[in-house]
């Protein structure tokens, strides 16, 4: 039996990445995307991430891609360079085996070892994510707020939580 690999993302996984994509938006609160992106807008979007040198990540098991992670700007502004959002999806039928913690402990060492210092997780709805806020919790990121009612999405208002994480040694020293 093959064990659970995480690797660089290739353009070949694209179609399995936008299935899970497609998943998470259509019956879930993870994005507060309506409509799920083609294939095409996703390779554009995983592009982004890598030809800024951000790292983008899948997990996969004996040639299936069960997740994807990735890290980019948290904000487009320059004082922020240092910081990153992640973003951390998972296929349902691969939920609740290890798959979103091998992904996220990649990219936090990823991450770390590129030189940032902060992580943000911003998480949608503090009730329908439970999973998701205990996966950032146990790799170690605090909460650090919950925006209360700001989408809208399957007919019910959802919130976003923001959880932090320090990267290496985060702010104790100067970049």
């Amino acid at each position: 039996m093959s064990s659970l690999a995480v690797r660089p993302v290739r353009e070949t996984d694209i179609p399995a990445i936008a299935a899970i994509y497609a998943h998470a938006v259509l019956h879930g609160v993870a994005s507060f995307e309506l409509e799920p992106p083609d294939q095409a807008e996703m390779t554009r979007r995983m592009r982004a991430i890598t030809d800024g040198r951000f790292p983008y990540l899948v997990a996969e098991k004996a040639g299936k891609v069960l997740g994807y992670a990735y890290a980019g700007p948290f904000r487009p502004r320059p004082a922020y360079r240092h910081s990153v959002e992640d973003s951390v999806y998972v296929a349902p039928e691969a939920h609740r085996r290890g798959v979103g913690r091998a992904l996220l402990d990649a990219l936090i060492e990823r991450c770390t070892d590129a030189g940032f210092r902060q992580m943000i997780a911003v998480i949608g709805d503090s009730t329908l994510q439970a999973a998701s806020i205990g996966l950032h919790a146990a790799a170690g990121f605090r909460m650090i707020g919950t925006l209360d009612a700001v989408g809208f999405k399957h007919g019910r208002w959802l919130d976003s939580v923001y959880m932090q994480r320090a990267l290496g040694a985060g702010a104790e020293t100067l970049p």
